[in-house]
């Protein structure tokens, strides 16, 4: 830095005296023996990579001035370090006029707009919060197909993976894992933030949430409130508390082609179509259409895996009631299409292997 300091050069040092000193009364072991890093995030720049090696001790162990003079520092490197170290102190980057050029906003797990997650305002201080919300409340054998906003941003391949295999890890460790590029590390951050987001407050509300897509969450409700009364729902009914829901998750997840042929094999918002004629009108085959519809079974069994006992018990239910032939059709449509009988087979090992435990 210049011999003669500047009135911004005074400033940064004058901060830098104050946070050194904020941070050192915390006496906070674990935040002091981090490395500088863990508080940088990926969209920062001009960062002083000179010392993002160093724990905050070390750091703060030397005075600003000296710090200053280390080769390939100046006054734009000084600014970024003086504010992650207010990130490590309000885990938020500081809001002083003279930092507005290295000032990134946090990204806010407990925003109520779900569009707000941003992978580049991500860090590692950040990442550590969202693992210590899925430990805190045990869920670390869900899958992330279970919970991700949406599976059509989840790479096919983690659907079925647990969000446990990452709590060892920290982001750069998942960055270099060699099957995950940075589309599939964010689509594994989001997941996390969403939990986060769910669960961040809950024990400090004494509240409870259920982890499932809110779309299912609702018809399940509606079904077990359907099966305690005395006469079965009207087709109608079934239509819209039941059927438009679940195809409307599958739009969510899959996409609007995957939805259309479904209502079609339904008759639910449109004329029913067989096979055959939904191939002519796309113009593929129809091995082409069985393997899109297809993808309503794999998104279910990731997004609702009580779904097949649950549609069988409510089924079973209505016939009980005496629903009419429309509904019962409809619902041995709907049963064949999200869970067919082609993948029961492997029913009676899985019921063995239970009963062996």
């Amino acid at each position: 830095m210049s011999l003669a300091p500047s009135a911004d050069d005074v400033k940064l040092a004058a901060t830098f005296d104050e946070l050194r000193d904020k941070l050192l009364a915390e006496n906070n072991a674990d935040r002091l023996g981090k490395p500088l890093a863990f508080w940088v995030l990926p969209d920062d720049r001009r960062l002083p990579l000179a010392f993002l090696g160093k724990t905050l001790s070390e750091i703060l162990s030397v005075r600003f001035a000296d710090l200053a003079a280390t080769p390939g520092v100046g006054q734009k490197k000084m600014a970024s370090l003086v504010m992650l170290l207010h990130r490590a102190i309000t885990q938020s980057p500081a809001e002083n006029h003279f930092l507005a050029e290295a000032t990134v906003v946090a990204a806010q797990p407990e925003s109520a707009d779900p569009g707000s997650f941003n992978p580049a305002l991500v860090s590692e201080l950040i990442w550590t919060q969202w693992k210590d919300t899925v430990r805190l409340h045990g869920i670390g054998n869900e899958n992330l197909g279970r919970l991700a906003p949406s599976l059509q941003s989840l790479p096919t391949v983690i659907w079925e993976s647990q969000l446990g295999f990452y709590l060892d890890k920290s982001l750069i460790e998942i960055r270099e894992l060699k099957t995950h590029g940075e589309k599939r590390v964010h689509a594994v951050m989001e997941v996390f933030h969403s939990v986060h987001r769910m669960l961040g407050a809950v024990d400090s509300t004494g509240l409870a949430v259920r982890l499932a897509p809110r779309l299912i969450a609702e018809v399940e409700d509606w079904m077990s409130e359907a099966r305690t009364r005395e006469t079965a729902p009207r087709h109608e009914e079934i239509v819209e508390r039941l059927c438009e829901p679940l195809l409307r998750q599958l739009e969510l997840d899959v996409g609007a082609t995957v939805c259309t042929l479904a209502r079609a094999r339904l008759g639910v918002g449109m004329p029913q179509k067989s096979v055959r004629e939904q191939s002519r009108e796309m113009g593929v085959t129809r091995a082409r259409v069985y393997q899109l519809l297809e993808d309503c079974h794999r998104t279910m069994s990731v997004r609702w895996p009580e779904g097949k006992r649950l549609l069988d018990e409510f089924a079973q239910r209505m016939d009980q009631l005496y629903s009419s032939a429309e509904s019962a059709n409809l619902l041995g449509s709907l049963r064949e299409l999200l869970f067919p009988l082609k993948f029961d087979s492997l029913a009676p090992q899985l019921l063995a292997e239970a009963g062996a435990q």
